[in-house]
């Protein structure tokens, strides 16, 4: 009987294929498992960035490479669900965003491996990571130096609001106290008294917010966090009611009708993710693959709210903005 011959009755009498007949059958696509906070939007910046930045490392969604997003909708409290649901589904690798989704794909598995974006968390003061160069574990990422970009918030603010004393924080308490930290500390070296608006879920945001106008701040400082980003367009119609200045680290506020936003670009976040991805699927270990900082900052200055606000911003600081609303 030839060779041909003879696997094809093997197959057809339900018999195990001998080792080089299975080495022919169809390998299995790879499967990236996304969790966010947040809520599923259309033209996503953090999906479809993501999703770019796997085309522009040579995979072909639906043909060489799945995406399997899990979304929380505002709800912190099940994203550990959602990330057993992908672990279940047996994913390659797990992509988190922000300190919530992170603590849920660390709970949830020690071996499958993770590529996290997060702008609110220290890596290795949280435990995730031995260190920047060496991670050493499963988890590897981007993650933003808070500190510093805390201190530049104040600065471009305080160009805006001559005499700027009384700053309110908005801060979502899932993203834990790493940023809070650095604004306080901001906040404590430029003798700026600090107010915080603290909540932990999206139902909470307007409360949170409403209840810290009322101490009248000067400026309202927006930290990173996922629903803050996606809640753009409540925050600065209450800012705009309130005639108050914010600045948040997301354009999704100037685009909304805010003032100013000064932070990392999220497109080239995750982007950037998709370089990871196309390593770790190509055999390389998070353990092996060193934490990067985000390089590429926007400032982002909506004149149309300001002059609705009524402050001057600055030639100096409209000389380096990267674009202007007008």
């Amino acid at each position: 009987m030839r060779r041909r011959d003879f696997i094809a009755v093997l197959a057809g009498s339900g018999m195990a294929l001998p080792a080089f007949a299975q080495a022919q059958q169809p390998r299995k696509v790879p499967v990236v498992g996304f969790l966010h906070p947040g809520f599923a939007e259309t033209g996503s910046p953090a999906l479809e960035s993501l999703r770019q930045g796997l085309r522009d490392s040579g995979y072909v969604e639906g043909q060489t490479i799945r995406v399997e997003p899990r979304w929380a909708s505002g709800r912190p409290e099940i994203l550990p669900r959602l990330a057993q649901e992908l672990i279940q589904l047996r994913v390659d690798v797990l992509v988190p965003t922000a300190r919530p989704s992170i603590e849920a794909a660390r709970a949830a598995t020690t071996t499958v491996p993770i590529v996290a974006n997060d702008l609110e968390s220290d890596p290795v003061a949280s435990g995730y990571v031995a260190s920047l160069a060496h991670p050493g574990g499963n988890l590897t990422g981007l993650f933003l130096d808070a500190p510093t970009l805390c201190g530049k918030w104040l600065q471009q603010m305080g160009e805006v609001v001559p005499r700027l004393s009384n700053v309110a924080a908005l801060w979502e308490a899932t993203t834990g106290s790493y940023q809070l930290d650095a604004i306080k500390a901001a906040a404590k070296a430029a003798s700026i008294d600090l107010t915080v608006m603290e909540f932990s879920d999206d139902a909470g945001l307007e409360s949170a917010l409403a209840l810290g106008l009322k101490q009248t701040p000067h400026a309202v400082v927006q930290l990173g966090s996922p629903l803050i980003r996606q809640g753009a367009t409540r925050i600065a119609a209450m800012l705009a009611t309130s005639r108050i200045p914010g600045i948040s680290p997301f354009r999704t506020f100037p685009d909304a009708g805010g003032l100013m936003s000064y932070g990392p670009d999220l497109d080239h976040l995750y982007r950037s993710i998709g370089a990871y991805l196309s390593k770790i699927l190509h055999g390389a270990r998070p353990a092996d693959l060193p934490v990067e900082r985000p390089t590429k900052f926007d400032l982002v200055v909506n004149l149309k709210a300001a002059k609705a606000l009524g402050v001057t911003m600055p030639t100096s600081l409209l000389a380096g903005a990267d674009q202007v609303i007008e």
